[in-house]
């Protein structure tokens, strides 16, 4: 079957406009000369891009602390998942090393129980690391996440693929004001113990969804389950007041993760992200 292109496309336009001067090429010289065959393809093939988009978008899905140790033998990286371990290994090496260090420049001989004093003593200021020292800083972790067009949300591989996208957020430390929070699809879901309730709290919060989760009506499709009974089954509104306003306010909320989320639990609507 033969193709014919169409004059009113721009892939067609090329097309007629390629045979047009191969056509030419014959006239003038009887035949198709390799090197004039060759320069009239380059320029063409110059017109045309052969990128694919590719459906991926960067999503922090958590952090790591980056410990990296040198002496005069070497050097290692390390990754931790929060810094109070990278300080403790730190702490480790020091007390196992401490009679190199114990009673010189004020060092106390024995090492004390504090991992940030201790690895303070042992590797001395930071201006002074040369021949040993350390540095211990975050990184976020990033991931490419495959985006399922608006209509394969539901089917199964799209499913999946968010499934597979899901971010946690742990609190950092037990000082940190922030919650344990499940981030899929622009859905916040934060998961807690609630001191002042005494109570397991779960809080859902729909105002950062995103688009394709919404219904026409406005409406995302939920259910809870809490083993095997089913507590909520129906669909929940995101707020108005914040809907729409996307990244901005999903880091907004994730930034001042507080214990007063209103109540946006099991399944009810969210209530806007804190001011």
């Amino acid at each position: 079957m033969l193709i014919k292109p169409d004059p009113a496309s721009p892939a067609g336009e090329a097309i007629i406009d390629l045979a047009d001067q191969m056509d030419e090429l014959q006239e003038r010289t009887g035949e198709w000369p390799g090197a004039d065959a060759v320069d009239i393809l380059s320029s063409w093939l110059s017109r045309f891009t052969f990128a694919t988009s590719t459906p991926f978008v960067s999503h922090s899905v958590g952090r790591a602390w980056v410990l990296r140790e040198w002496n005069r033998r070497g050097g290692r990286v390390t990754l931790w998942s929060d810094e109070a371990s990278a300080l403790a290994e730190l702490a480790r090496q020091a007390r196992d090393s401490w009679d190199d260090v114990a009673g010189t420049d004020g060092v106390p001989y024995r090492p004390p129980a504090d991992d940030q004093r201790a690895v303070e003593l042992f590797f001395g200021p930071e201006e002074a690391r040369e021949e040993q020292g350390y540095t211990l800083y975050a990184t976020d972790i990033n991931r490419c996440v495959r985006t399922p067009p608006d209509a394969a949300l539901w089917e199964t591989e799209a499913c999946a693929q968010a499934n597979s996208a899901a971010v946690f957020y742990r609190q950092e430390e037990p000082g940190d004001e922030g919650l344990p929070c499940i981030e899929i699809v622009g859905v916040l879901v934060f998961v807690y113990l609630d001191a002042d309730r005494r109570s397991l709290r779960v809080s859902v919060h729909l105002d950062t969804a995103d688009d394709r989760l919404v219904g026409a009506d406005g409406t995302v499709p939920m259910r809870v389950e809490v083993g095997d009974v089913t507590v909520f089954s129906s669909t929940a509104t995101p707020s108005a007041a914040a809907h729409g306003s996307g990244r901005k306010t999903r880091l907004r909320r994730l930034a001042r993760r507080t214990r007063t989320h209103g109540g946006s639990t099991h399944g009810q609507g969210a209530s806007p992200a804190p001011k």
